[in-house]
């Protein structure tokens, strides 16, 4: 009866409870990749008119994936990633380990585009070279993530609306300073790739933003049953599909004009400066500078967690400096993965783990993972989001199914 309760109270959870999970998910892909216009521009805009159907297609496939994820973990009361991918692989339950291994690489790729997208910023507006700006980005990483990644944390959501606003002003002005090159690309149809290899490109995005698994199951735990998962993943799939689309249709249209000046490292950088609104230009500057720093501290922060109370550390007794050393060596490695370019990291790093992510993560969730969760949510009613009343005729159901399959085998 109490379970029952609780199902009745977790099918009736508010608009905004399932909204605010929702929206992690949209912070969490629109980062500093997604800011600067590069993922897009690698990934999509090459397909030609088919871009801003791939760039649906991609959330879809991320979106559904992160909606079984969810129903695994709170269906089962699982306390960790860990125990998740274990259900997901069972009987072949050291397979999460591979997982474990494409979340370190992504981890340290993620941190990497981080510090070259903001040491490519420094060059773009003649602050510091490249290699200088390297070294002072990973400093400030280094530096906030022992001392001030909690503030940088509470911080990060202001960072994210105000670099969100600014995308959202550039992208409907660049799409209206273009709208003739956008017209004619879509009329004429043009797609120099074909059409497996977009296909695959939206796969292999989603396969790397396949990485938030772990934050997304941990912030999705209100989301009690598997109806209230849905509408997250609903809402998540709309609001990051219109920033995703709007974003591919104006780098579309800009395409010629920033390859021509060699501008493809920063697109969204070069269209905001082409427009002629010097305000909007150092405003977006600043506040992408911001969420390149708020997502490599928070990146970074919940990688030395994971593993400041390894056994082979518990020799340094003081948490700060465990901290230090734990941050120091990420960093190295990320500012030594920041030297090939940000170009280079998002096609290759992120380009290859998202392979990985398709193998391990999106094609195994969507058909043992959906197997796995009908048949479970079939024996367990109370997590399908039903009410008291719905689940007891459900279990009468199956119950009368029960008896009539023992009598004929009788």
């Amino acid at each position: 009866m109490e379970q029952e309760k609780k199902s009745s109270i977790a099918a009736r959870m508010g608009f905004m409870g399932v909204f605010a999970v929702s929206c992690v998910l949209f912070g969490s892909h629109a980062g500093g990749g997604f800011a600067t216009g590069n993922q897009a521009t690698q990934y999509y805009v090459g397909a030609g008119w088919l871009s801003p159907l791939m760039a649906i297609l991609a959330m879809g496939l991320l979106s559904l994936t992160i909606r079984e994820c969810m129903v695994m973990y709170n269906s089962r009361g699982l306390k960790s990633y860990k125990e998740l991918f274990e259900t997901l692989y069972h009987p072949l339950d050291k397979l999460e380990w591979v997982f474990e291994i494409y979340f370190y690489i992504m981890v340290i790729c993620a941190v990497g585009a981080v510090i070259a997208g903001a040491a490519s910023l420094f060059e773009a507006v003649g602050v510091l070279p490249y290699a200088a700006a390297v070294v002072v980005v990973g400093a400030i990483l280094l530096v906030l993530t022992i001392f001030g990644a909690k503030l940088v944390s509470q911080a990060s959501t202001v960072m994210s609306v105000l670099i969100l606003i600014c995308c959202a002003v550039i992208f409907l002005m660049g799409i209206g300073a273009k709208m003739p090159d956008i017209s004619s690309i879509f009329t004429v149809k043009e797609n120099p790739q074909g059409f497996l290899k977009p296909i695959l490109n939206a796969f292999t995005y989603a396969g790397f933003q396949a990485v938030v698994i772990p934050t997304m199951i941990a912030c999705g735990k209100p989301l009690k049953n598997s109806r209230n998962a849905s509408r997250a993943m609903l809402w998540a799939f709309v609001i990051n599909s219109i920033a995703l689309v709007l974003s591919v249709i104006m780098l579309l249209g800009w395409y010629a004009d920033f390859t021509a000046a060699g501008q493809s490292t920063l697109p969204s950088l070069f269209i905001c400066k082409a427009l002629g609104k010097p305000y909007l230009y150092w405003f977006y500057n600043i506040s992408l500078f911001l969420c390149f720093i708020s997502t490599g501290v928070t990146t970074v922060f919940g990688f030395v967690s994971r593993f400041e109370t390894m056994k082979g550390l518990s020799r340094i007794k003081n948490i700060t400096a465990r901290r230090a050393v734990i941050s120091c060596f990420i960093m190295v490695l990320s500012m030594g993965v920041s030297m090939v370019g940000l170009d280079r990291i998002i096609k290759y790093g992120y380009g290859y783990c998202g392979y990985l992510g398709i193998i391990l993560i999106i094609i195994p969730f969507l058909t043992v993972g959906v197997y796995k969760n009908r048949k479970y949510l079939k024996e367990h009613p109370e997590y399908r989001g039903m009410s008291a009343a719905e689940v007891r005729a459900s279990k009468r159901a199956n119950l009368s199914i029960a008896d009539a399959m023992t009598g004929d085998e009788i």
